[in-house]
């Protein structure tokens, strides 16, 4: 996997064939690389300035389906202060930095992430 595909040196550290979870807050953009391959690449709402999504290295922690609300149809913990990756009920707010932190997405898109996806999958967050 190059850096440039992945967008950052510290993302070339996964490698293999697992998947792992690419989020750029950048560019807003999410991505699920495997083999090297971005499989996926999802457009997404991230955390506003002043609750920024936290930029590191993390791995899948917990996994919900149909938790509600403003959670949309799935939920996927990635940190111990539970910043997680969900669905939503306000999708006209994707593609916006918006959020208290977490990374939104269509429901329609974190439906298929979340099949595709274990405990333990890596999730890698660059701001």
């Amino acid at each position: 996997m190059t850096s440039a595909m992945a967008g950052g040196a510290a993302l070339t550290r996964w490698q293999g064939n697992s998947p792992v979870i690419y989020i750029d807050t950048v560019s807003r953009r999410l991505r699920l690389v495997q083999g090297g391959r971005v499989l996926y690449d999802f457009s997404v709402a991230v955390g506003k300035p002043t609750t920024p999504t936290p930029a590191g290295s993390y791995r899948i922690l917990e996994k919900t389906m149909n938790p509600g609300g403003p959670f949309g149809t799935r939920w996927m913990r990635f940190t111990d202060r539970a910043h997680g990756i969900h669905g939503t009920n306000e999708p006209w707010l994707i593609g916006q930095a918006v959020s208290n932190g977490c990374v939104r997405m269509y429901n329609e898109d974190v439906e298929l992430l979340y099949d595709l996806v274990s405990i333990g999958t890596p999730v890698v967050v660059t701001a």
